[in-house]
């Protein structure tokens, strides 16, 4: 970790001096005429993501300046790790004042590489910054969402459902939780026969299965959380195209989401009763790939049939929530790459929030806001329940005509839980289009730091 939080480890460290581009001519006020002339030829402003070193007299560095949006920026220092010459830095007094725990979070998000497969090249610069609860915090929940990043950027061939497994019980081992799973035809005798469908012609060594993670109290409210783990999708029968197919090594972003919430729950000691879920699988193709026009009764007890076979995520999704739902949860989250529909509705950034449950809805969306975690609530319209309806089965697992394609997925789950119990649905992308400071081009957590927040 490059945030040092312990004070024996503490040395001299060069200051960091924040300001936005209005406060500049007072920072520059405070500075030695051959300072300001220096940081005048530089050109630095004071605008957001921009940053100049100022020399002393022997040549080193000084002082780092850093132009900040304003000073509650959870990514305020995030373009500097990776920037900065390598060595010791540390909070200065400027016209800004960023929060310790602010600037602990975007310290150790600015400084991550997906570095697996190359060496990582420059070190990243350490901040050094006093230890207090809040910090602790913010640097776990960036150690979650590095483990999100290194999840969804890992392919296919190195995370395949097994490996997602391996992942899952090193969480359960390091953080006290009980791990279980069922693989191959284990799904078919404990009735989980649609998540068995969708992943039965991987390779035998990447058999289906379904993951699971509990810990905490009884006696404490019982939440499930759900994540969809495709870990690869070719679109099995119904292929996708190459373009689609490239960044299919991600449609295992929920699976990432809900084994990272599962961290924090744990490692926070929260009182919940924590019940995680993730049905792994890959929608691959071979002569006992399930096919269009298939009937398959779910956990539930629902013959869906399938229209398409590259809306399987759904379909893994079914057995999963429904046997969360046998566990009698207060409430349910799930988190799924489930849709393009979401994208084209929202652009990258924006989760699609679909929830049967106003407060909670509520309580995420104004976490969201106040922790710069974005998200978006879409309508769980349920008069679309007609676009899922078939001849043959109850419903189909694709909507017809091609409309609103995020909320009849959200539908096609929300067969799946009564209405009696909370539940979020997250349609998130799981990646960074761009790269912007501290969130660089690849796998991202979207949404979870607010949803930690409301449950906390």
């Amino acid at each position: 970790m490059t945030v040092i939080t312990d004070k024996k480890s503490f040395r001299k460290a060069i200051p960091i001096l924040a300001s936005d581009r209005a406060r500049l001519p007072k920072l520059l006020a405070k500075l030695t005429p051959v300072q300001r002339r220096w940081t005048e030829t530089a050109g630095f402003e004071g605008a957001a993501n921009t940053h100049t070193i100022v020399p002393d007299e022997q040549g080193g560095a000084a002082m780092v300046l850093a132009g900040v949006r304003d000073a509650d920026d959870v990514w305020a220092l995030a373009n500097l790790p990776l920037k900065l010459p390598a060595g010791r830095y540390e909070l200065g007094k400027g016209p800004l004042t960023i929060p310790a725990d602010n600037a602990a979070f975007s310290w150790a998000l600015g400084s991550y590489k997906f570095a697996k497969y190359r060496k990582s090249g420059r070190v990243p610069a350490e901040l050094q910054v006093e230890d207090s609860t809040k910090v602790v915090l913010a640097l776990q929940c960036a150690e979650a969402q590095r483990l999100v990043r290194d999840l969804v950027n890992t392919p296919t061939e190195d995370m395949g459902p097994e490996h997602l497994a391996n992942a899952a019980r090193e969480q359960a081992r390091q953080f006290g939780g009980k791990y279980r799973e069922w693989v191959g035809e284990q799904l078919l005798a404990e009735n989980f026969p649609a998540i068995h469908a969708v992943g039965r012609a991987a390779a035998p060594d990447r058999q289906p299965r379904l993951i699971e993670i509990t810990w905490g109290n009884p006696k404490n409210p019982k939440l499930a959380v759900v994540g969809k783990g495709v870990c690869f999708d070719t679109g099995g029968l119904d292929i996708k195209g190459a373009e689609g197919m490239r960044l299919m090594k991600k449609d295992m972003g929920g699976a990432a989401h809900a084994l990272a919430l599962a961290r924090l729950i744990m490692q926070r000691k929260l009182p919940i009763r924590l019940h995680m879920l993730i049905p792994a699988v890959e929608n691959n193709i071979s002569s006992n790939s399930y096919r269009p026009g298939d009937v398959i009764k779910t956990r539930a007890g629902h013959h869906i049939e399938i229209h398409n076979t590259d809306a399987e995520g759904r379909v893994v999704l079914c057995d999963a929530l429904a046997y969360a739902v046998e566990q009698k949860p207060k409430t349910i989250i799930d988190f799924a790459t489930l849709t393009g529909a979401a994208r084209v509705a929202l652009g990258p950034e924006l989760p699609a929030l679909f929830c049967n449950d106003d407060k909670l809805a509520a309580r995420f969306e104004k976490a969201a806001l106040t922790l710069e975690d974005p998200m978006w609530r879409m309508p769980l319209w349920r008069n679309y329940r007609r676009f899922f309806d078939s001849d043959i089965a109850d419903f189909t697992n694709s909507g017809r005509g091609g409309f609103a394609g995020a909320i009849t997925a959200a539908l096609f789950l929300d067969y799946f839980v009564p209405s009696e119990v909370s539940w979020a649905h997250f349609d998130v992308y799981s990646w960074n289009d761009v790269s912007r400071p501290g969130r660089p081009l690849g796998g991202e957590m979207q949404g979870l730091r607010a949803v930690l927040a409301s449950i906390s």
